[in-house]
């Protein structure tokens, strides 16, 4: 079997963005909440600009609140509810990144060493590629989130940043938007 390319790329790659709310977004301390929504918001950016599908769930929005308001303006389609902690098991998750139709996942979100690690985890289970964002990622706790990364290398799975995505995603500068999309990280 081929091994798979080690590079994300713009042409198999969605975006997935989790559990990005309101209440959850307030427990994390500054600066580890603005760098999340600054870099989720690039990602998303991005991707939109790149035609890359861009999935985004939340939990438990009715007590955990909507998805942040200054990322939800770079969302298009509604959130996937869920109360499970791996997105994967989350009604119509794994249904939508199957239309998708794309095998290379790229992971934003909260909390590290819950939902984000559950997700990343039964994606390569199930057969994705996936590459977590380590600094569109966050936990309540720095040891939480850095025992997350821990545990997500072991587990084989790619740990990457916002600009390395960005670049791999454009690959050149001569890219149609390479100009527009490197401006974000400014």
């Amino acid at each position: 079997m081929p091994q798979p390319p080690l590079l994300c790329d713009a042409a198999t790659s969605q975006l997935v963005l989790i559990d990005i709310q309101q209440k959850l977004a307030a427990a994390m301390e500054e600066p580890v909440r603005e760098q999340l929504l600054r870099n989720t918001g690039i990602l998303s950016q991005a991707a939109n600009a790149l035609g890359i599908p861009v999935v985004h769930t939340e939990q438990y929005p009715t007590g955990l609140g909507p998805t942040e308001p200054e990322l939800a303006t770079h969302l298009n389609d509604p959130a996937i509810e869920k109360t499970c902690f791996s997105c994967y098991r989350a009604s119509g998750f794994a249904e939508q990144l199957r239309r998708n139709g794309r095998r290379q996942i790229v992971l934003g979100g909260m909390e590290s060493h819950i939902c984000v690690l559950q997700t990343a985890v039964q994606l390569t289970e199930h057969g994705y590629q996936v590459f977590v964002v380590e600094d569109a990622i966050a936990a309540r706790r720095k040891s939480h989130h850095r025992n997350a990364l821990a545990r997500l290398r072991q587990a084989g799975i790619s740990v990457i940043m916002t600009e390395s995505a960005l670049f791999e995603w454009l690959r050149d500068a001569q890219h149609a938007q390479f100009r527009t999309l490197s401006k974000l990280i400014r």
